[in-house]
């Protein structure tokens, strides 16, 4: 069982920046992929980036393209989001997630594992 709980959420001026974090607990951290999404009032779950195992391979969605950077260090068990240029598209809810698989995946029902999330308000 994977536990993950996520920090760094707060309120931030449009073009600021935010640096998520996510730590894990339980499995083995170095084996599985890890993702964030997010999820603004009224709207759907939404994908946002994720890295492989290992970290050498990553993806994200175009809305944050270019802005966003995630990055894991596994000797801390713990995943970042790197948020810069942020605007108020980005308000929302962010979480963590975790599949039983190395490789990532962009939809949330690949994920077995959730944070509680944290909440990002960007004020314009």
């Amino acid at each position: 069982q994977v536990q993950l709980v996520e920090s760094g959420g707060g309120l931030v001026q449009a073009g600021g920046s935010l640096r998520l974090s996510c730590a894990a607990s339980g499995g083995t951290f170095s084996t599985y992929a890890l993702a964030w999404f997010r999820q603004a009032p009224g709207k759907e779950r939404e994908f946002v980036a994720a890295s492989s195992w290992s970290g050498r391979s990553t993806h994200y969605a175009d809305s944050v393209k270019g802005r966003f950077t995630i990055s894991r260090d596994n000797a801390k068990n713990t995943v970042y989001l790197q948020m810069n240029s942020l605007n108020a598209e980005d308000t929302a809810v962010y979480y963590c997630a975790a599949p039983r698989d190395r490789e990532y995946a962009d939809y949330a029902g690949f994920y077995d594992y959730w944070g509680q999330g944290t909440q990002v308000t960007v004020s314009s």
